[in-house]
């Protein structure tokens, strides 16, 4: 892919507790200067859309930990799209995963991509789940619909591994996100099979595409 095509597949991040209007405004005008997505905070959605620079727009919904109710969700999801989200990244319940809950897990999710027209990205939180759990949260997002699954909310103890976007791309396209940091460690989660990647270091990945 060529630099434009590689930055295109970038979704530029700030999701910390700390993310005041000026951090999204800086993130925002680094997507749109190197032709990458932005993903921000959902009370920043409408601002942003105001602020200026059309780029693609994600946000979060459940986040970081995914106990929201399902109804909090699937509001969550529906203020972000009429605010203009162009995706959503949602997090799976997954308490209700290890205990075995795997329908509940499914209809949690589905209500939220039942909810809104756009792109809904399940993240399953890889770091906390073992092989099986990752399988079967990748399950449900199948049956439920969903158009990604996503490694990491970036607030757990991991983050993406070449071997979890391995597992999770025989599902659905991947969105790697949480400790890449690189132009190399993006290339990478791609050649592994990740779709997009996730990370507040969009600027120094995109920066060190080859010339």
């Amino acid at each position: 892919m060529n630099r434009t095509e590689f930055a295109a597949r970038i979704d530029h991040t700030v999701l910390g507790p700390e993310t005041t209007p000026s951090d999204v405004e800086r993130v925002v005008d680094e997507a749109a200067e190197y032709g990458m997505n932005a993903c921000i905070p959902p009370c920043y959605v409408a601002e942003a859309r105001g602020y200026g620079p059309d780029v693609t727009i994600a946000t979060v919904v459940g986040f970081p930990h995914g106990q929201h109710s399902t109804a909090a969700k699937r509001e969550e999801a529906v203020d972000a799209w009429e605010n203009d989200a162009d995706e959503l990244d949602v997090v799976i319940n997954v308490g209700r995963l290890k205990a075995g809950e795997d329908d509940a897990v499914e209809e949690d999710i589905a209500e939220v991509v039942a909810a809104v027209p756009i792109p809904v990205k399940v993240i399953i939180e890889t770091a906390l789940l073992s092989d099986g759990e990752k399988r079967r949260a990748c399950e449900a997002a199948v049956e439920a619909d969903a158009d990604f699954v996503k490694t990491s909310t970036g607030f757990a103890a991991g983050g993406a591994t070449v071997e979890d976007v391995e597992l999770m791309a025989e599902y659905l396209p991947v969105k790697a996100s949480g400790g890449v940091g690189s132009y190399e460690e993006a290339t990478a989660m791609f050649d592994a099979g990740a779709e997009r990647i996730g990370a507040s270091s969009g600027v120094d990945i995109v920066s060190g595409f080859p010339e």
